[in-house]
């Protein structure tokens, strides 16, 4: 009966509190509408300069196509390449697309066709994939002129940078995401950020500003055990967590019209072990910390680097060698396998069977650390 009186007060605490209520509300809400627009790999309107020394109706054509793209955004016509690589030095330009002259004789005599691209690599993202979607363009563009003129037409396809493009039919097949929507790839992974910061930042907050405050101090000197106070701690928050989930997952259907392809059971399994290990976690720093300012410094700290590492924005397999051995200690890492797993592939529980046993690990250690580690006075 002990532990219920002292979530009763946990609970009365958490809500006589005039702001984090509100927030607790809000701040999933607003991840979840403005999080998955900006955190997005996906390059859109990269500023394009053009240079056509020919003049002729197909180069017209291929800037005209290039311009219908949602991917570029055609920003002026220089008159040679060294005025295009001036707008680079300005940054109104990305990259620069140079059409020789003799490009429409070319293709008419049967010769190949060139076409140079020249990107802005200081943002090696956009550079790189501006590159591959111009030089794709210019590809279908080829392929268009070439089915136009029928076999009987001596044109070859346009090359760019020197190189010739080879008549190979490529067909392909985008599994699990068939529209390439980014945001089926993040939502999921932004459910583990809120979970993280609400289950793991806000109980170790909670501690500290009991010690703060002084009130801590008539809880050790009752003969309450310290796993009883640790879990009467953690339970208001393990609720509002799991609660701002279900939000999450009405808002992402809501929204974006994104619903698991596996179960809810599933999802609901690993959030309990990941909000058993990353809340434990938590208690852990609170039990170092005299003061909110450390706390909220050490959190901050150790949260950054999880984010950063746990495949929120940059594939794992992307990563040095060395920094893929250090992603084995970041809990965030499986769940938002898990997430992704279930949400994009309807993955079942033997599929996931590492990711269970590594959040499994997870919880025992840090709850063990958690209760071993707070200092009680009887």
């Amino acid at each position: 009966m002990t532990i219920k009186f002292l979530i009763e007060k946990e609970f009365k605490q958490l809500f006589r509190n005039p702001f984090l209520p509100r927030m607790i509300l809000i701040f999933p809400c607003m991840i979840m509408l403005l999080m998955p627009w900006a955190a997005s790999l996906e390059i859109k309107n990269i500023n394009l300069n053009v240079v056509d020394n020919d003049h002729s109706i197909l180069s017209r054509k291929l800037v005209d196509k290039i311009g219908a793209s949602t991917y570029f955004r055609l920003n002026g016509v220089s008159q040679s390449y060294n005025e295009g690589l001036k707008e680079i030095e300005r940054g109104t330009a990305d990259i620069i697309l140079e059409i020789p002259r003799d490009f429409e004789k070319d293709w008419i005599t049967g010769n190949n066709p060139h076409v140079l691209v020249a990107a802005n690599a200081v943002n090696g993202t956009k550079g790189g994939l501006g590159s591959a979607y111009l030089s794709a363009i210019v590809a279908g563009y080829s392929t268009e002129l070439i089915e136009a003129q029928g076999s009987k037409s001596l044109a070859k396809p346009i090359s760019v940078n020197k190189q010739a493009l080879a008549n190979v039919e490529v067909t392909t097949l985008n599994l699990f995401n068939p529209n390439l929507d980014y945001k089926l790839f993040m939502v999921p992974a932004l459910m583990v950020m809120l979970l993280t910061l609400l289950c793991g930042f806000l109980p170790a907050l909670n501690i500290v500003s009991e010690k703060e405050v002084g009130t801590i101090e008539q809880i050790n000197v009752t003969p309450i055990g310290k796993f009883t106070f640790i879990l009467a701690k953690l339970i208001p928050y393990w609720v509002v967590g799991f609660l701002v989930l279900t939000l999450c997952f009405a808002l992402a259907w809501f929204l974006y019209g994104i619903f698991p392809a596996g179960s809810f059971l599933i999802i609901y399994l690993f959030a309990v072990l990941f909000v058993l290990g990353i809340s434990g976690f938590g208690i852990v720093i609170s039990n170092y910390s005299a003061t909110m300012q450390q706390a909220m410094f050490v959190m901050w700290f150790f949260l950054l680097i999880l984010i950063l590492m746990s495949g929120l924005f940059t594939p794992i397999r992307s990563m040095p060698q060395w920094a893929q051995w250090i992603t084995v200690l970041n809990p965030l890492k499986y769940l938002m396998q898990v997430m992704r797993a279930v949400y994009l592939r309807g993955s079942v529980l033997s599929e996931l069977f590492p990711q269970l046993i590594a959040l499994i690990l997870f919880a025992v250690f840090f709850n063990s650390w958690a209760v071993k580690s707070y200092r009680k006075s009887k």
